[in-house]
């Protein structure tokens, strides 16, 4: 019978390590770096992501980020990656709820680790105001890439700017969106508005669509549309306490929804416009490990051709993964526990890159 757990704390141990790599194993042949030899030329090739056959209603394609249908006249285009402050002071945020994946990481060793958003958004021009937004550091700038996003920030840790003057992370956008006078300091009221984006883009040449810099493959495999992923065998999942001490980050199952809703500072996330919920239908939970530079308490996560464990939530239950990633701007894969592609549920992600440091101290209920 399978055991139902109450309260996890995830240690290594000589066991899981045999595990991961026999699935790394398994798994090696299907996502390995590309040949130096093969980079594609530029191309409007639509991204697919699912392996569902099954046509999307008209007008629509399934979308890359979330894996339902939207507007099709936008499948070409790339996404945006853009920058949200998480200090207490800087919210309520504005148009994070509406954001397709959450990305959720330590900013800094300093500070309580606080952490910091970064948002991915595929159909942005409808988004009436995001932010505010805050500066990048090297993480994000490697998980824009695999996107090939546009990524969108106000400055960046010195550490960073060497990649962003990498061939796939050129096309950003830093600074020069509208200022509010919110009544904050300077560094929380930078807000890009609707239609912003689009015309920053135009005005810096940069190719509104994928490019050559486009990766090949799956972000996310998603299960058939209109179902739902057995989770039957999954162990209970419904409440999740991240150790992020700054900003007491965590995850609570919502039952009426079937989404998890997101709370910081012991209060659910929400916009300042509609107090729409900061929820989602799938979380990724990683165990990362992370170098932390010389100075500033500024850290990179060690992810470029890399591995490690990992946890997946969606409909209150949870599985062990693994994830794996290849080159600095190559997608990260993510396999269940037969070392297979994970599949997933349709709709809005959360990803938290949890230090290895203290992934013991990660709580699941």
């Amino acid at each position: 019978m399978k055991e139902r757990l109450k309260v996890i704390k995830m240690k290594k141990n000589k066991y899981s390590k045999l595990i991961l790599s026999a699935l790394l194993i398994l798994s090696f042949s299907g996502c390995g770096k590309k040949e130096a030899d093969t980079t594609p030329e530029a191309s409007t090739a639509i991204p697919t992501s699912t392996t569902d056959t099954s046509a999307a209603p008209a007008g629509t394609y399934f979308s890359e980020t979330t894996g339902l249908p939207i507007n099709e006249d936008i499948k070409n285009q790339k996404p945006i990656a853009v920058m949200i402050d998480c200090e207490n002071i800087a919210l309520p945020s504005f148009g994070v709820a509406e954001a397709d994946i959450v990305y959720d990481m330590m900013n800094n060793v300093r500070n309580g680790r606080i952490t910091r958003f970064m948002a991915i958004y595929k159909d942005y021009d409808k988004i009436a105001q995001i932010g505010s937004i805050r500066s990048t550091r090297t993480t994000n700038v490697w998980l824009a890439g695999e996107w090939n996003a546009i990524l969108i920030h106000d400055g960046q840790a010195s550490y960073a700017l060497d990649y962003l003057y990498k061939d796939y992370a050129q096309q950003h956008l830093s600074s020069g969106f509208t200022r509010v006078d919110n009544g904050k300091a300077s560094e929380f009221t930078e807000y890009p508005m609707a239609g912003e984006i689009t015309s920053r883009i135009q005005d810096a040449g940069y190719n509104k669509n994928y490019d050559q810099f486009e990766q090949p493959g799956n972000h996310f495999t998603y299960i058939k549309y209109n179902t739902v992923l057995n989770t039957v065998s999954f162990n209970d999942a419904t409440s999740v306490a991240l150790p992020f001490p700054h900003n007491e980050t965590t995850l609570a199952y919502n039952t009426e929804t079937k989404t998890y809703d997101l709370s910081m500072y012991g209060e659910l996330h929400k916009d300042a416009d509609d107090d729409q919920v900061l929820t989602f239908t799938n979380a990724l939970l990683l165990d990362c490990p992370f170098t932390e530079y010389p100075d500033g308490g500024y850290v990179y996560y060690n992810i470029v051709n890399n591995s490690g464990e990992g946890y997946y939530l969606t409909n209150g239950k949870m599985e062990p993964i693994t994830w794996k990633k290849g080159e600095e701007n190559e997608i990260t894969h993510y396999y269940d526990a037969n070392g297979k592609e994970l599949e997933m549920n349709r709709g809005k992600t959360y990803i938290s890159l949890v230090p290895s440091d203290v992934w013991g101290d990660l709580a699941i209920q």
